[in-house]
């Protein structure tokens, strides 16, 4: 099951990602780049680059559960919540807090029983290559969530990472991809 929605202000969600829990921090990748997506009718990929601009913005971005504003778990007007483009994709870490909804979040993803990750974005510069075929070149981004179901872009996770583990050991531990 792929999971995306469109909103009548313009705004869509993608579910996917790679998340890995270090200490009291999740990491991973709300988005990764070229990989397709099915999204109902129509196949949809993102390119790199399609954040540059909204992250250079500096706009206050949410990390949420499921897409749900009462369930925040940081942001990055706060410092908390920490967004960079790489060459794989969308990255983030986020220090998460030290509540109930933070510990069962963590206790998730060390446990690998989350669905990944997923992001909310307005769509600024797409092309239509196919009629069935989407790229998305340049997103407003709006905020990253950890979803517990399923993730639209199978190429993304999210996994914990021991605090006494380091560097390499800890990612060839715990980097799996959730389905």
């Amino acid at each position: 099951m792929i999971a995306a929605a469109r909103f009548p202000n313009g705004t869509e969600r993608r579910i996917a990602a790679e998340l890995r829990a270090a200490g009291r921090r999740l990491e991973g990748y709300a988005a990764v780049f070229g990989e397709a997506a099915k999204i109902g009718g129509f196949s949809e990929t993102i390119q790199r680059g399609a954040f540059t601009r909204s992250l250079a913005a500096q706009r206050d971005v949410l990390a949420l559960v499921d897409h749900d504003p009462a369930r925040l778990l940081g942001r990055t007007g706060s410092g908390t919540l920490r967004l960079a483009e790489d060459a794989r994709g969308l990255s983030f870490s986020l220090d998460v807090p030290d509540t109930a909804l933070g510990r069962d979040m963590l206790a998730l993803a060390e446990r690998r029983d989350l669905g990944g990750m997923s992001f909310s974005f307005v769509a600024r510069k797409e092309t239509w290559p196919a009629a069935e075929r989407r790229e998305l070149h340049d997103v407003d981004l709006i905020e990253v969530s950890i979803v517990q179901a399923f993730p639209a872009y199978a190429g993304t996770a999210v996994a914990a990472r021991s605090a006494a583990l380091g560097g390499c050991q800890w990612r060839r531990r715990y980097v799996e991809t959730l389905r």
